[in-house]
């Protein structure tokens, strides 16, 4: 598989800044970069990290600034509609598949949530189509959740690779592992990005074939999450896709059999008899 069923998904993370207009624009910026999806996190503090943590970190408790409110759900799912670009969400408790199930066209299973079979099984059950990242996973974990989703009805299911490192070191991509888990689940393959960088994207597409590539998106680094060094600006990403979508149109049918450009110039081949240009039979109209 390569470019041209190679959809990109835009994770809008938490760069949303609870600001609706923002969470519009994220949309329009996808749009315009050559995106196929944007996708969003729904999640409450208290239902996402234990109370330990929240009771002794401060940091963590300053994400419930992070959560993305339900009212914004309906006007970004029109959005998305009116601009002919899928929207999905990662559901990160129970309760929030239901609030989504009537909006997204497809759920997403983080890798921090990988191995928690209820909600694979809750999401798959919806009977929208699932993707599952990866990260952090041995591939016994990967084959564990791959069938608990499937055990719950998933049909459209895609698998990505992924390193839960933000950014992740381009060394340690360990990209061949799309292959394997394309092979070992019979799903979708795929890649969630968290590089910034052109190269391992090509590389996941192109050798690896990579038929989904999911990457962070920033407006214009002003996000919350943007001075980790894992996220976009939509002119970068913007390019890249355009260099997928460019090269890939350049596949052709695998025929060998001379283009039409250069038609013109068969004739002004050296001849086989005397190893001169053109041909003989149009030496003497020249």
């Amino acid at each position: 598989m390569t470019g041209p069923t190679t959809q990109f998904i835009a994770e809008i993370s938490s760069n949303h800044g609870q600001e609706l207009g923002r969470c519009l624009s994220f949309v329009e910026a996808a749009v315009a970069s050559g995106c196929d999806a944007v996708k969003f996190q729904m999640f409450e503090i208290d239902k996402l990290f234990s109370k330990e943590v929240l009771a002794n970190s401060q940091k963590h408790r300053e994400r419930e600034a992070w959560e993305l409110p339900e009212a914004f759900l309906k006007p970004i799912a029109l959005a998305c509609q009116n601009s002919g670009i899928s929207f999905g969400c990662t559901p990160f408790y129970l309760d929030a598949i239901q609030k989504l199930v009537a909006y997204v066209d497809f759920f997403k299973i983080a890798s921090y949530e990988l191995l928690w079979d209820e909600l694979i099984r809750a999401c798959s059950e919806t009977g929208k189509p699932i993707i599952l990242s990866t990260g952090m996973a041995t591939l016994k974990e990967v084959m564990h959740a791959v069938e608990v989703a499937k055990r719950a009805g998933a049909k459209d299911l895609t698998v990505l690779h992924c390193v839960s490192a933000y950014p992740a070191p381009l060394e340690q991509c360990n990209l061949a592992a799309i292959e394997t888990i394309r092979q070992n689940t019979g799903c979708k393959a795929g890649w969630s990005d968290h590089t910034v960088s052109p190269a391992i994207i090509n590389r996941s597409i192109n050798r690896w074939g990579a038929e989904v590539i999911e990457f962070h998106l920033d407006l214009e680094g002003c996000g919350s999450e943007f001075a980790s060094g894992h996220c976009w600006l939509p002119d970068q990403i913007a390019a890249v896709i355009s260099d997928v979508r460019i090269g890939s149109d350049a596949d052709g049918s695998g025929i060998k059999y001379p283009a039409t450009a250069e038609l013109p110039d068969r004739l002004w081949r050296a001849d086989p008899d005397d190893g001169l240009r053109p041909l003989k039979q149009i030496r003497k109209t020249l």
